[in-house]
């Protein structure tokens, strides 16, 4: 493992089953963890690339903000496509990036006013949204170089993340400890597992931000993808795309996913909440709540490919982005341009402004907790 200026979790790896670059991969097509030089910063740190593929699923993930860079899978006919919107050069993802493929951190998604009090002491985080301070700040983990450490374990493959964040970075209280893990099974699947502890009680929020198109990067609107959310309820928004508080229902409006349907069908429905966020950008409370395992929670399907990616979590909620605010202006690795709907998010979560709503699930973290969360891609044709 590559060792900087950060520090990692003290023996958040012990008991796990971990290789340097090099390791033997199973019977099972899975393929060692290959690393390559993506570029350097302006500083001149390297930032790397980390290739894995395993049971059908090739995966690229990058050590500057834990990006994935690039995910394939197959169609129905064994036809490999990226299916996560990105950029093939390094000074893109440093200037340009709307969070393609980020880890999020240290709180996913808006709090209202980059304000919030806890334990009666009031903090200023960075804001970067209008008014609001949005995935962590103007330089949240997406913006970080990780430490990465591949390994093998059984027939599984993956890599090991560790980020530290600070006392007082973007405002935030407490030196955060962090270790995702990204694996790829022999079914396929992709498994994002987070770790985190304080030495401060603090709030946390840590989610994956990949743009998905299933019918592949660049190839257009994801409005005739079929959606599915197990949820009767969402979070309407104010102006400023914090939730109000409500828990409203979706029955009779155009959020109700519980049964599947094309993402375009409501899309441009005169709903005020769509027209607030230019289309779907909106916590869905998940019916399941919080569960111990990860439970399934919505399914995307390619009805051309016949590509479907199922999401399982034991998080309460799930954040739907339709891609509103991409405007033609960024180029991906097929050399077309993303414009609005061209990709979207499924980001696993808890509530967004949750320090500011008490009815909310809470995120805080306290000195000798873990912050655990569990999310599972499994993919189909």
């Amino acid at each position: 493992m590559e060792l900087n200026r950060r520090t990692v979790i003290a023996g958040a790896a012990a008991g796990m089953a971990a290789t340097t670059l090099g390791g033997t991969a199973h019977a099972t097509g899975g393929r060692k963890p290959v690393k390559t030089l993506f570029g350097k910063l302006a500083d001149g740190t390297k930032v790397y690339s980390w290739s894995l593929e395993n049971g059908g699923t090739r995966l690229k993930v990058l050590s500057w903000g834990g990006v994935v860079q690039s995910l394939e899978i197959p169609d129905r006919r064994g036809r490999y496509a990226n299916v996560s919107a990105g950029f093939d050069n390094l000074a893109d993802y440093v200037a340009k990036t709307p969070y393609f493929g980020a880890l999020i951190g240290r709180y996913g998604n808006r709090i209202g006013k980059g304000k919030f009090t806890l334990d009666g002491k009031n903090y200023q985080l960075s804001v970067n949204d209008g008014e609001q301070s949005l995935h962590g700040g103007t330089q949240g983990f997406d913006k970080r170089v990780w430490d990465v450490e591949p390994f093998t374990k059984g027939s599984d493959v993956g890599l090991h993340l560790y980020y530290t964040s600070v006392d007082g970075e973007m405002g935030y209280p407490g030196t955060l400890r962090t270790k995702v893990t990204y694996t790829l099974t022999r079914h396929g699947e992709w498994r994002i597992d987070y770790a985190a502890t304080t030495d401060k009680a603090t709030v946390v929020n840590l989610t994956s931000h990949v743009y998905f198109n299933l019918a592949g990067e660049g190839s257009g609107t994801i409005e005739d993808h079929e959606l599915q959310i197990a949820a009767s309820r969402y979070t309407p928004t104010d102006s400023g795309l914090i939730p109000t508080g409500e828990l409203a229902k979706v029955a009779g409006t155009p959020f109700d996913f519980r049964k599947a349907k094309p993402i375009g069908r409501d899309i441009r429905v005169s709903h005020p909440q769509l027209v607030t966020a230019k289309g779907f950008d909106h916590n869905w409370v998940l019916d399941k709540g919080i569960t111990a395992r990860p439970e399934h929670v919505a399914t995307l399907r390619d009805p051309a490919s016949g590509r479907t990616m199922k999401i399982a979590t034991n998080e309460p909620g799930l954040q739907f982005y339709s891609g509103n605010f991409l405007d033609g202006t960024l180029t991906g690795p097929s050399g077309r341009t993303y414009r609005q709907g061209d990709a979207l998010c499924l980001e696993t979560q808890h509530f967004p402004d949750s320090p500011n709503k008490p009815k909310f699930p809470s995120t805080v973290l306290r000195p000798g907790q873990t912050y655990r969360t569990t999310t599972i891609h499994t993919f189909g044709c």
